[in-house]
């Protein structure tokens, strides 16, 4: 979701925009958004929200530049040099092309560190209080982040080409390296204070338009093997191997996802301490959170370097502690917390969530019967987030028009139960599918941006590259290819009258 003022990517601003204009113009309760984690900041950039560098530490490249109070008090000979950077960018946001995050970050940390350059004194004295309390607040966790980020800005990201010692995160030459770099660490440690602005202004702004639930963060599964967090408490982390998926119906190879697991031991002699800094620091700025594949709470399937998806093997946590640690950081923020829990799931763990008040995932193509038929709607789940699709699958469009799954089988179902026309067209079938899910008992009711406007391209398609697909890179577009902007979004044709479907636009 990107706007008029965007550059080239949807930033915090957009947000917080967004979340004005879901609560108090058509009705939504919340927003899930997709991770937020840190990147690199190294080209290429991994385009995928799913495996970032931290979960720790959300990604500068989602700052709005204009939004910071620097560039507010920047002279204006400033203001023009970070207005030209960002040009080109805001002017290819309407033209469709793909997201390119190399050339956002390139544009936006070149405006950051012309901010940056600003005598402290520009701040004021009470903003430059606040920034200073914020070092103290965040501590070394928070340095050491920044050190990597120096690190692999100068030697790249192949620890066997950075000067000796540097592998090591205590190392003296690691303290040497903090001396010397000293200015640039705390760069790094500005960009994450003006996150923390900035999500707290989305926040803020779902509680004004009186959503009850908010903005719900998403965790991902893992982080990058040769990243950040790996790196700063490579103690924990099980090397050697990397976290993916057995083969199944979707994917007969099965999956690598190429991030490092955490040792089920060192987790559990460490206190889960690193586990409790990544939920506190996201739930930090979230009214709830998604915990993506969260099987991983309880199993993971460990693929040894080297070898294919299908030579691995499970590995199980402590799932009463994994889950004690989730709720008891949610408890703490007063978040609510949903599981992804799609896939094969026994379903005792589905039970062992709900004890705990972690709502389930309920994806419409997915719910049947003992016999494959469509589960009825009074059948759902009560605790659980109920959609159509999600991000993995085609949007709805792509599947009305057989290019994926066969939706045969629902559209009779909604027929029997009147909600659908013989002859309706794509729009109105796609209400019926949503008006469908709120005749669920399930809690919330989400709806797949793309589907909302049209979209017909899958925005993943787990098990590509990125040579056979553009994964993540596509902007919210109708479907006729034509970009829809932030601007455009609420007074979307489809998107009000699939709220008036789900009864919450009269």
């Amino acid at each position: 979701m990107r706007s008029l003022r965007s550059w080239g990517i949807g930033d915090l601003a957009d947000l917080e925009q967004l979340a004005l204009l879901a609560g108090n113009d058509l009705g939504a309760g919340f927003l899930v958004v997709n991770p937020l984690h840190a990147s690199s900041g190294v080209e290429p950039i991994d385009p995928s929200p799913y495996l970032p560098a931290s979960r720790r530490y959300p990604d500068p490249a989602h700052l709005r530049i204009e939004a910071t109070h620097e560039y507010a008090y920047a002279p204006p000979a400033m203001r023009r040099d970070i207005d030209a950077l960002g040009e080109d960018l805001r002017k290819a946001g309407p033209a469709g092309d793909l997201i390119d995050r190399d050339a956002v970050w390139e544009a936006k940390i070149s405006a950051l560190r012309l901010l940056y350059a600003l005598p402290a004194a520009e701040r004021g004295p009470g903003r430059d209080a606040d920034f200073r309390a914020f070092l103290r607040r965040e501590g070394e966790p928070l340095r050491t982040h920044a050190t990597w980020l120096t690190i692999v800005a100068r030697h790249g990201r192949d620890e066997s080409t950075w000067p000796k010692g540097l592998s090591d995160p205590r190392s003296p030459q690691t303290r040497a390296w903090q001396g010397a770099e000293a200015a640039e660490i705390a760069f790094h440690c500005w960009l994450q204070w003006l996150l923390e602005e900035q999500f707290s202004a989305a926040k803020s702004a779902c509680e004004r338009a009186r959503m009850p639930y908010g903005i719900i963060h998403d965790l991902a599964i893992g982080a990058q093997a040769d990243g950040a967090d790996v790196w700063a408490d490579s103690e924990v982390y099980a090397h050697g191997v990397t976290v993916g998926a057995p083969p199944d119906e979707f994917n007969q190879s099965g999956q690598n996802w190429a991030s490092r697991p955490w040792r089920p031991d060192k987790l559990a002699e460490t206190g889960y301490s690193s586990y409790r800094r990544i939920l506190a620091g996201t739930l930090r700025h979230a009214h709830g959170l998604r915990i993506d594949h969260v099987m991983g709470l309880f199993r993971l399937w460990w693929i040894p370097e080297g070898k294919s998806a299908d030579q691995g093997t499970y590995v199980s946590y402590d799932h009463d502690a994994m889950l004690g640690v989730l709720t008891l950081e949610a408890h703490r923020s007063g978040a609510l917390l949903i599981g992804e829990d799609l896939g094969t799931v026994e379903p005792w763990v589905r039970t062992t969530l709900a004890s705990r008040g972690i709502l389930g995932t309920s994806v419409l193509w997915f719910e049947r019967d003992n016999e494959g038929r469509p589960l009825h709607a009074a059948r759902w789940r009560t605790d659980a987030l109920a959609t159509v699709t999600t991000h993995d699958l085609p949007p709805t469009a792509a599947v009305l028009a057989g290019e994926s799954l066969d939706a045969t089988d629902w559209l009779e179902q909604l027929r029997r139960e009147g909600l659908l026309r013989r002859g309706a067209g794509e729009s109105e079938t796609v209400d019926a599918l949503h008006r469908y899910l709120a005749w669920t008992p399930a809690r919330l009711v989400g709806v797949y941006l793309p589907d909302a406007v049209g979209d017909r391209r899958p925005h993943n398609l787990p098990g590509t590259d990125a040579e056979a697909y553009p994964n993540w890179r596509y902007p919210l577009a109708d479907g006729t290819g034509a970009p829809v902007l932030l601007e455009d979004f609420a007074r979307n044709p489809r998107v009000r009258s699939l709220a008036r479907a789900l009864r919450i636009l009269g």
